[in-house]
């Protein structure tokens, strides 16, 4: 294949495929820390400008002597992990061997081992390496895991093959020590306490608002989680709502955990305001041209007809809460009071497994986190059993 100069820089060139479409490349020449003559070149830009911003970078490397970053820049987790350990475990004594071998082995390898060393950034790492051990291990397991692949990430910006560990800062919360922690067995509200704050959100706010705290009271889903709802996440025959993505300040992203990704039912209640809020959407956009579409984010601003911010929910409870002369919740807390109002239902109530799936958790976490409402239950339960033996003859007599 053919190589031409680019205008811009001697080492930058381009080529014409078969299609006829340029794809750029730069070719570098430099010195390495021992004198050697070094080249390092890179295919398959789509644009000069990428091309030439790639060739900038590895100028400034090998200009500030940084040439391992250069010469290793192929490098992949699973390669260098590889290389380290094979170095250094004579070194090691054998408990830290071990431990070390089995981590890269059988957790960093296979979450972490095809991408880049030199471009996995934070939030890659959370997703695909600290929450998918979350679901299998203890929130301390994770931590240790976490703690060695810092060590692994510390030897190569020893070895200058990384400017610095960018994953130093990351912080793995422990959500069920902090939800029992904080009390979010207060952060809830009474069935009738729920019913004064919907009343009033109908009575006093805007549709939207009334609309989103409707639906969160009624679904438990988180408030991202309905920032991120679509209108084609609404099955209006079959009464569901599926999630499958979260949206805020940060942006539109997947959700939380696998298990948020799910579709639960509705009730009549919030199929009929939805159908009503739909048809209010549809003339709300027409007044600022445009027309409602099946993939528009549900709840819109009366005053854009564009999405609402997560932000302006919370500014909404809190003036409705004070409308209404109720004690404080979050957002959040309207998911617990669906979750307790859903567990406190004596025989009636629904199961763990059920309350689980409807709010994308666990069982063990609906265990952890409502546990308060399961005392109450057992209490309820020794007392109706006691009242199912009330004036028969079950020899329980205390005489």
């Amino acid at each position: 294949m053919k190589y031409y100069k680019s205008k811009k820089d001697p080492e930058l060139y381009y080529s014409i495929n078969d299609n006829g479409e340029k794809r750029w490349m730069f070719r570098h020449k430099y010195y390495d820390s021992l004198g050697k003559r070094k080249e390092k070149k890179k295919r398959g830009f789509f644009t000069e400008k990428e091309a030439y911003q790639a060739l900038l970078e590895v100028k400034t490397n090998t200009i500030r002597g940084a040439t391992k970053q250069v010469e290793h820049s192929n490098y992949t987790i699973a390669t260098w992990f590889d290389i380290w350990y094979e170095t250094h475990e004579a070194d090691w004594k054998p408990t830290s061997r071990q431990q070390r071998e089995m981590a890269i082995r059988l957790q960093i390898k296979p979450l972490l081992g095809h991408f880049k060393l030199q471009e996995l950034d934070k939030t890659t790492y959370k997703r695909a390496f600290i929450n998918p051990l979350l679901k299998k291990y203890k929130v301390e397991t994770v931590k240790l895991f976490h703690r060695l692949f810092k060590i692994g990430i510390n030897a190569a910006v020893d070895d200058e093959i990384l400017p610095r560990n960018r994953f130093n800062k990351i912080t793995i919360r422990d959500e069920r020590a902090e939800l029992m922690a904080s009390g979010s067995n207060l952060n809830f509200l009474e069935a009738n306490e729920l019913n004064k704050l919907l009343s009033t959100a109908k009575e006093l706010e805007n549709i939207t608002n009334y609309t989103i705290f409707l639906l969160l009271a009624y679904t438990g889903l988180r408030r991202g989680e309905a920032c991120g709802l679509q209108w084609n996440n609404i099955d209006f025959t079959k009464k569901t709502l599926t999630v499958e993505r979260t949206r805020d300040n940060k942006g539109v992203r997947s959700p939380k955990t696998n298990n948020s990704y799910r579709t639960i039912l509705i009730d009549d209640i919030l199929v009929k305001q939805l159908k009503k809020y739909k048809k209010w959407c549809k003339e709300t956009k027409l007044l600022f041209g445009y027309h409602l579409k099946r993939d528009d984010f549900i709840f819109i601003s009366y005053q854009t007809g564009k999405p609402i911010t997560d932000s302006s929910i919370c500014y909404a409870l809190r003036r409705i809460i004070k409308k209404a002369d109720l004690k404080s919740i979050t957002p959040h807390g309207l998911r617990h009071t669906h979750a307790t109002l859903l567990l406190s239902q004596g025989k009636r109530g629904a199961s763990v497994k059920v309350v689980a799936e409807r709010l994308g958790n666990t069982p063990q976490m609906i265990l952890d986190i409502y546990g308060h409402t399961f005392m109450e239950l057992e209490e309820e339960t020794v007392q109706l059993f006691s009242e199912s033996l009330s004036g028969a003859n079950s020899g329980a007599n205390s005489e």
